[in-house]
């Protein structure tokens, strides 16, 4: 079965500023490679990349546009360490092993920004990521965050706000405190991914655009691709669909489950505006994280409604409006020029999801919405173990990640009802 379709209800602000968007040709007829790589997001073409500079004979197909997905469709902030705070995953793996993931994360957001700036691809960086406590009694953990990140794992860039400072900071006094992380940011998304390909082609990749995956298999040390009108055949292979997956492979749908998460751009604040005079990122202690930025033209970009069934894109400015009118009640009449949606995929306990899902076929996933820095790298890992170095990404692949319970008819829906009890608690 083809991939799960994109839902994406209106036209995003990244599709209309980002320039020249190139189109790639879908696959027609037969190839072989070494890698084959079914997905065009961060991952896949970030794999692609890597692969192509190193020699190999590689070939991507992606079902849509390459950022049709999550990839292009983002917040857009990069964040810092996995998406657990380090000291979670010292209470779950010890210090040793946090530490080597936490650094991995750090190498991941390094190389993230060298690989724009050697493949010339402006990506709209800009530095600063806030990160603020909804409720009174997250303040102690944001400060007890901020210490243990400078003195037990050398990260000195995050520092700790209180009340009046947040509020300082983001032009609202709806949040209790948090913290300011200067060593982190948020870029254009579409950007890298339009970027990212082009770096791809250029080094010798073969990309496919519009080429939806009908059947993967893996016998006799050979993987096959099926699409409508072709069928490669690779030593190896990369999925990277994340969210988009479908039934293409059962061991990735059952860890990975997709969730609907939209965004809302709104018309320019103006220079005047008391939101976020720093135009640093944003992102709350809610489970149904609320995360917001500015655009380099002054727009708020606000999202984190996960939503489950929206067929009309005037629901989006709706129910967008009113959760920015909660932080800055003068935006409550403010015009949203754009309303679109996405899927993320999210494993169970909100870690990546590497793994080996049938001989010689890797499927990369679940980044639970840390994806713009952890997938980029992970493509790069990917790399790595092609040509014989797969210790780096052993670090990812041996997370301890669950499939969600229920099989593959009722997990769908205790995630919904799981969901909707944090979002309930959220307001508790």
């Amino acid at each position: 079965m083809p991939y799960q379709s994109p839902i994406s209800p209106g036209r995003s602000w990244y599709e209309d500023s980002v320039g020249l968007r190139p189109d790639y040709p879908a696959l027609d007829g037969d190839r072989s490679c070494d890698v084959v790589i079914v997905g065009g997001g961060f991952t896949g073409l970030s794999a692609a990349t890597h692969l192509a500079k190193a020699g190999t004979n590689v070939v991507l197909v992606e079902a849509h546009r390459f950022g049709d997905g999550a990839s292009g469709r983002n917040g857009g902030q990069l964040g810092t360490g996995q998406r657990a705070w380090a000291e979670e995953l010292e209470a779950e793996y010890g210090f040793t092993r946090a530490k080597a993931l936490f650094d991995l994360a750090e190498e991941a957001k390094a190389h993230l920004l060298e690989f724009a700036q050697a493949n010339a691809i402006d990506i709209d960086y800009r530095p600063g990521q806030m990160s603020v406590a909804h409720k009174p009694r997250y303040v102690d953990a944001y400060r007890k965050h901020a210490d243990l990140m400078a003195g037990r794992f050398g990260y000195p860039h995050i520092a700790f706000m209180d009340r009046r400072e947040t509020a300082e900071r983001l032009g609202s006094a709806v949040y209790f405190g948090g913290t300011r992380d200067t060593g982190t940011g948020h870029i254009h998304p579409l950007k890298l991914v339009v970027g990212t390909a082009r770096a791809a082609a250029s080094a010798g990749a073969h990309l496919f655009e519009n080429t939806a995956v009908a059947g993967l298999s893996s016998s006799g040390g050979k993987v096959r691709v099926t699409t409508p009108r072709g069928t490669v055949t690779a030593q190896k292979c990369l999925i990277a669909v994340n969210a988009y997956g479908g039934t293409l492979e059962p061991v990735s749908a059952a860890h990975v489950m997709p969730i609907g998460s939209f965004i809302g751009a709104t018309v320019p604040l103006g220079a005047d505006s008391p939101v976020l005079p720093g135009w640093e990122a944003v992102d709350d202690s809610r489970f149904v994280v609320r995360y917001f930025r500015k655009t380099p033209d002054g727009r708020l970009l606000f999202g984190g409604r996960e939503i489950y069934a929206v067929n009309d894109p005037k629901d989006i400015h709706i129910h967008i409006r009113r959760q920015i009118a909660e932080i800055y009640p003068q935006l409550k009449d403010v015009e949203i020029t754009h309303g679109w949606g996405g899927y993320v995929g999210i494993t169970l306990p909100r870690k990546p999801f590497v793994r080996e899902v049938m001989p010689n076929v890797i499927s990369a996933g679940g980044y639970s919405g840390h994806g713009v820095m952890l997938s980029n790298f992970v493509g790069k890992l990917y790399a790595e173990t092609v040509s014989g170095n797969r210790d780096r990404l052993k670090l990812i692949e041996d997370l301890k990640i669950p499939p969600f319970p229920g099989g593959r008819r009722l997990r769908a829906p205790l995630l919904f009802l799981a969901l909707n009890w944090y979002a309930l608690r959220d307001r508790l």
